[in-house]
């Protein structure tokens, strides 16, 4: 079950597709959805440390703080039109603790969702990305900066490598997946194995008892390029929605994405659901 969905909403833009997007996805589970905003404090240079006033660094924050207003607004007028329970936060903190904090926000609710970072732009979205993935413990849905159409899911594809984020992942997907008109449990061959047989056989059966309409999909990756591999899937299925393990680790309080879950968040083009 869905019902409690926190969003971590955009500083800047007249769009935020990821808020746009947990609206939606609110209204599909009729589920209330917070957002959140933070507040910078001032990054400043040791070395300029002298020549900065207080009055230029609480005018800093003051249009941090404005700009977090304007997006809690939009915000909630979007919550209001498309008639779903919400609420707001406005959190002052540094960029760095920010990504930690949203991340054990997140432990307290079903499912966080974050926007991907827009190319040639300065923005903290991948932090905040890899913040929920590897903090909260929940499943996050990632959004295009592309996406302008709500949550559909005519088709969602499943990838399954039979690994055990995969297999949250899926677990975690259900409440999606259950309301799926079509699944397709997709497995990416990359040479690796010698064995014909097909792994997400026995995923495909236990997707049907839960009365999951289901098709087990085997694609050849080439060059071993497994991210492109599944998004050009994606593309020619016109799929809805992607749900995947999220691969990686913590080394010296650095994320350190996997390979595929790196290519996936830099090119993905649909929502893509993760768990880890």
């Amino acid at each position: 079950m869905i019902k409690d969905i926190v969003v971590n909403l955009a500083l800047v833009a007249d769009h935020d597709p990821a808020a746009a997007f947990a609206l939606s996805i609110g209204r599909t589970f009729g589920a209330h959805v917070t957002g959140v905003v933070f507040v910078y404090d001032p990054v400043i240079s040791p070395s300029i440390m002298d020549g900065v006033s207080a009055e230029w660094i609480d005018a800093q924050r003051d249009e941090s703080l404005t700009m977090a207003q304007t997006a809690i607004a939009r915000f909630d007028r979007a919550a209001e039109l498309a008639g779903v329970q919400a609420g707001h936060r406005i959190i002052e903190a540094t960029l760095g603790g920010a990504t930690d904090m949203f991340g054990r926000i997140a432990r307290r609710f079903d499912l966080a969702v974050v926007g991907q970072r827009e190319p040639d732009r300065m923005s903290p979205a991948d932090l905040f990305a890899e913040g929920a993935l590897f903090e909260s413990g929940r499943p996050v849905v990632m959004v295009p900066y592309i996406q302008k159409a709500g949550l559909a899911l005519d088709r969602v594809l499943m990838c399954w490598d039979g690994s055990r984020t995969a297999a949250r992942a899926m677990g975690d997907a259900l409440p999606f997946l259950a309301r799926a008109a079509q699944v397709d449990v997709v497995i990416v061959a990359t040479g690796r194995s010698k064995s014909d047989e097909i792994p997400g056989a026995d995923v495909g059966h236990h997707l049907a008892r839960h009365g999951i309409k289901v098709d087990v999909k085997r694609i050849v990756a080439e060059d071993v390029d497994v991210p492109n591999t599944i998004l050009s899937y994606a593309a020619d299925v016109s799929a809805d929605l992607i749900v995947m393990g999220g691969y990686g680790h913590s080394r010296l309080r650095e994320f350190v994405l996997g390979g595929a879950t790196r290519g996936i968040l830099g090119s993905m083009t649909v929502p893509v659901l993760m768990s880890h």
